[in-house]
């Protein structure tokens, strides 16, 4: 049955189709993207202003039409252009899912400015490394992010925007109130944006203890979003044919509904930010947020405001589903659940597709790296290969790799870590020549992700090359963990490394061992640990360890025998 989906593919990819692909060079490499599309993100968004009537942001109990939104932002886009907001200078945003991320976020790019996507939870020391790594002229930041701010020991000169605040302004600050009290002024400033100009940096935790700002493009962004829009025109497309012929049965007759859309993930990531707010905004979707997550309150919110798609990481849609309130809920408006940022396991795929008549599972995998997904796989595909991630989006080629970075030959039964090539692979790491040299070469992203791809093109991940646990959605690089966990006078070893967790898919673990005299507590630990670590990277488990980690020859510790010591087995 898989072929009518192949078919499919192959009729709207083809030359003059609308996802046709062609080859370009891109700073030195041979890139493949759609032959046809848009130069850059600010048009795509000044292209929303037809949608001006219709609901755009929907947070908690307030209430934005496109029109209101374009508003702010063309008086924001004017107000950074004051202060000295141009082409490839840097804005940071860094805050809730408030409507002002929204906001702030076009407004930057419709400058030709990058966004810095700050994480909302990183302690004062992680923002203060970002914050100096990328040298934004402007910070848009809410109340707790700001208070934050104030335990740098050193601020770098920057203006301030004070963001539903009740506190004190910094220095030179402004209020966002202020900012929106003068008159709209009818248009965006001028500027020129090249496709290859950084639209956003979004920050990835590092093998060395640094995080790496990840340069994501107009024309990566671009291209990302024309990747999902194909995808699920080429899955729609091959399930009809399926059912022409046969070998589906229709579904069943349903009533059209606008797309609404519920980002449950944070907005400075990939999976919320280019996966989700990118494609509902060209669409014209009502894009629907919550102050926090809590199940029992976003059914309350897919029911009042007719949610269509819910795009979370694997943990939400399950707790969703196991939520007491599902029964009492109506959720018969979801056409889709599900989302990317971790692996949705196969169980949890047979219980989307029956818990709704009418919403089907649908998953992805991507990367910061490649502005958004690598793969996707979506609605009854995804029931018959549930295991898998899916095909490639158009725009990427695919490779295995052997460890020393040799090709491996294309077969089914080849195993081998995956590399990608395209338009949606990031122009580099900001400040990093030598993490992007070695990450990318040729064009080539190694994704460290170790793969299999079958007769068909689907995608099957079957380990993870990158010393990293994958905490419901959240990267965590066991290295960073490790730095902070030694920087405690008492520790003479450390290993960190993921252990299941049936909620989050994994969660941090860590053995240690004492230096001789020395006391600790897991709980004194994690203590010392939260004033240099986000909250979700301290580890959930400690062991303290009498002998020795075990190692192998080059002294690497054996995290795989420690973790099967561990959990017995």
């Amino acid at each position: 049955m898989i072929h009518h989906y192949l078919a499919a593919r192959a009729e709207l990819t083809a030359p003059g189709a609308p996802f046709a692909t062609t080859t370009i060079d891109v700073r030195g490499a041979a890139i493949r993207t759609f032959a046809n599309m848009p130069p850059n993100m600010r048009v795509l968004w000044e292209s929303t202003a037809a949608h001006a009537d219709k609901d755009y942001i929907v947070y908690e109990d307030e209430r934005y039409t496109y029109a209101e939104i374009h508003a702010q932002v063309r008086k924001l886009a004017h107000h950074l252009a004051a202060h000295g907001v141009t082409r490839h200078t840097r804005v940071a945003i860094a805050m809730r899912n408030y409507p002002e991320w929204v906001v702030g976020y076009w407004a930057t790019i419709s400058v030709g400015a990058a966004v810095v996507g700050m994480n909302a939870w990183w302690t004062p020391p992680e923002m203060e490394y970002a914050l100096n790594d990328s040298e934004p002229r402007v910070l848009i930041a809410d109340d707790e992010r700001l208070e934050r701010l104030a335990h740098m020991p050193e601020q770098r000169p920057m203006h301030i925007i004070s963001v539903r605040s009740t506190g004190a302004l910094p220095e030179g600050g402004v209020h966002w109130a202020d900012v929106m009290a003068g008159d709209d002024p009818g248009s965006l400033p001028p500027c020129e944006i090249d496709p290859d100009d950084d639209a956003t940096i979004f920050y990835t935790s590092g093998t060395t203890g640094f995080p790496k700002g990840a340069q994501l493009t107009h024309r990566g962004s671009v291209a990302n979003i024309l990747n999902l829009i194909a995808m699920t025109t080429i899955a729609t497309a091959g399930e009809q044919k399926a059912v022409d012929a046969g070998d589906l049965p229709p579904k069943p007759p349903s009533t059209p509904r606008p797309p609404v859309f519920m980002a449950p993930t944070p907005l400075f990531h990939v999976t919320a930010c280019n996966c989700l707010l990118h494609p509902a905004t060209i669409g014209g979707a009502k894009i629907v947020f919550t102050r926090k997550w809590d199940p029992g309150r976003a059914l309350e919110l897919i029911e009042r405001e007719r949610v269509t798609s819910f795009s979370g990481v694997p943990t939400m849609s399950r707790e969703l589903l196991m939520h007491p309130d599902w029964a009492t809920r109506d959720t018969s408006s979801l056409q889709g659940l599900g989302g990317g940022g971790a692996a949705l396991q196969p169980d949890l795929v047979t219980k989307i597709a029956g818990a709704v008549s009418s919403s089907a599972p649908s998953t992805g995998y991507g990367m910061t790296e490649t502005h958004g997904i690598i793969t996707a796989n979506a609605g009854r595909w995804f029931v018959n290969k549930p295991a898998s991630c899916g095909p490639a989006v158009p725009t990427l080629e695919t490779k295995l790799v052997d460890e020393d970075g040799n090709d491996l030959p294309t077969d089914p039964d080849t195993i081998g870590v995956l590399c990608v090539r395209g338009a949606v692979v990031i122009k580099g790491y900001l400040n990093r020549p030598e993490a992007t040299a070695d990450a990318i070469r040729d064009g080539w992203l190694n994704t460290g992700d170790i793969a299999r791809i079958d007769e068909d093109g689907f995608i099957f991940l079957v380990d993870r090359a990158k010393d990293m646990v994958l905490r419901g959605g959240e990267n965590v690089y066991c290295s960073e963990v490790e730095s902070a966990i030694y920087h405690h006078d008492a520790i003479a070893e450390a290993a960190v490394f993921g252990v299941p967790d049936e909620r989050l898919g994994e969660d941090v673990a860590a053995v240690i061992v004492l230096k001789p005299g020395h006391e600790l507590t897991d709980d004194a630990l994690r203590e010392f640990l939260s004033a240099s670590l986000a909250k979700y990277k301290i580890p959930a488990q400690i062991w303290f360890r009498d002998e020795p980690i075990p190692r192998n020859a080059n002294g690497k510790f054996l995290k795989r025998e420690l973790r099967a010591e561990i959990l017995g087995g």
